[in-house]
């Protein structure tokens, strides 16, 4: 056992009381009842299902919706078994709950300190775990594989920093990364990384991202026929999934198209809708007039501001062109694959690092375009809205993509199932 190890586990005790409260208070806050905020000191608020048990374990958001397809795809294959997930942000677990798939239950991750993981994994005993792509809790890890409990890596991508300080602690690394039977990388140049940082070279596969296969976000139709009904006959698109210094250059090009299209609509779609607000004064800055979601209200101007959270299924079945934020800026891009699977093609900054590979077979696949600046984003919308035929060749290429891709969910759920021996 490294002494690095054992110092992180008397630090952890030490620090404990204040993590507590601090993590707890900020549940509270978001509106997380008390029994449900004590999860994160294990103390479970649902019981254990009887028989086999598989624990995934994401902290984003986006990691969480990542392995929604990959649970739902092993249940299929193994139905008696029972899943639990956990993840730590309120958002995640709101999101988890509206496209939770069956047989199973979610939780607040317990913090990485001997109480609360030994309360979690006395409670809920699972036989199988699951970590995504870069959650490696020292004791989480080690005090779940002390268990006997298979363990997997999926998905696994570490930052560049995060490799160099792995790097430099080679024994501590070693000893984490020795619980996995498995390692399935997001690609080969993290396996290299992974073997460089001293995982078990016979247990790291490259695998596939997980994110490509996220299943589609759910749709409300009610929604989509009433603002289908406010729309008319009005031409529409969407930038989805904005951050903070996009939303000026979504907008600028938004004006730029309505000369030429004066009718036309923009569904504009924060990643994080508490920035409805901030949004709103850039939109009326533009010079835009807007309604807004979070009001109740229904598309009535040049812009509408879907400052809500889970609709995003819903404004994709709104247009055929979409366009993904958190790439006009080094953010690294979201993911496509939902776009394509919800019937439309996919409009994108050049900065998609973080699914490198996903958008260089989508673009090859002529299911997707990348774009640079207000004045080519918009050049781009406005060829798509006004060549009929150019906009139905994207969208079946799109179509195409999605449903060559989620073949490709079966390998991986196949290839868990063995790892983990659960079969």
């Amino acid at each position: 056992m490294p002494l690095l190890y054992r110092l992180y586990v008397a630090f952890s005790m030490v620090l404990l009381p204040v993590a507590s409260a601090l993590s707890i208070s900020k549940l509270r806050k978001a509106g997380v009842s008390p029994e449900r905020a004590r999860e994160r000191l294990g103390h479970a608020s649902a019981p254990r299902s009887e028989g086999t048990l598989i624990w995934f374990h994401a902290a984003s958001v986006g990691e969480s919706l990542s392995v929604l397809a990959l649970i739902t795809r092993i249940g299929a294959l193994l139905p008696q078994a029972h899943f639990l997930i956990t993840s730590g942000t309120p958002t995640s677990a709101t999101l988890i709950a509206r496209r939770m798939p069956p047989r199973c239950v979610h939780q607040f991750a317990p913090l990485d300190a001997p109480g609360p993981l030994k309360r979690f994994l006395t409670s809920w005993r699972p036989d199988a775990a699951v970590f995504v792509e870069s959650e490696l809790w020292p004791q989480m890890l080690r005090r779940t594989r002390a268990t006997g409990a298979a363990m997997a890596l999926v998905n696994a991508r570490l930052s560049e920093s995060s490799l160099q300080a792995w790097a430099k602690r080679p024994a501590l690394a070693a000893y984490l990364l020795d619980v996995f039977d498995l390692i399935l990388t997001q690609n080969d140049a993290m396996s290299d990384a992974m073997l460089r940082i001293q995982a078990p070279a016979s247990r790291v596969v490259r695998g596939e991202n997980l994110k490509s296969f996220a299943a589609p976000p759910p749709r409300n139709e009610v929604l989509i026929d009433d603002a289908r009904s406010a729309l008319g006959e009005r031409s529409t698109w969407i930038a989805a999934s904005t951050h903070a210094g996009e939303e000026e250059i979504v907008l600028a090009a938004h004006a730029l198209l309505r000369e030429r299209h004066p009718d036309l609509l923009l569904i504009l779609v924060p990643r994080h809708p508490e920035r409805g607000g901030e949004v709103a004064r850039l939109i009326a800055a533009a010079g835009l007039g807007y309604t807004r979601r979070s009001t109740g209200a229904l598309p009535a101007d040049a812009v509408y501001l879907a400052d809500t959270l889970g609709e995003l299924g819903s404004w994709f079945a709104l247009s055929q062109i979409v366009f993904l934020g958190g790439s006009l800026l080094p953010i690294g891009g979201h993911n496509p694959f939902e776009v394509a699977q919800s019937g439309a093609t996919v409009l994108s900054g050049t900065h998609v690092f973080n699914f490198a590979e996903t958008y260089e077979a989508i673009a090859q696949a002529g299911a997707a375009r990348l774009v640079d600046g207000a004045q080519d984003l918009a050049a781009q919308v406005d060829t798509l809205l006004r060549d009929a035929k150019d906009r139905k060749t994207a969208v079946s290429a799109a179509e195409g993509f999605a449903n060559a891709e989620a073949g490709k969910l079966d390998a991986i759920a196949t290839q868990l199932i063995t790892a983990l021996r659960l079969a």
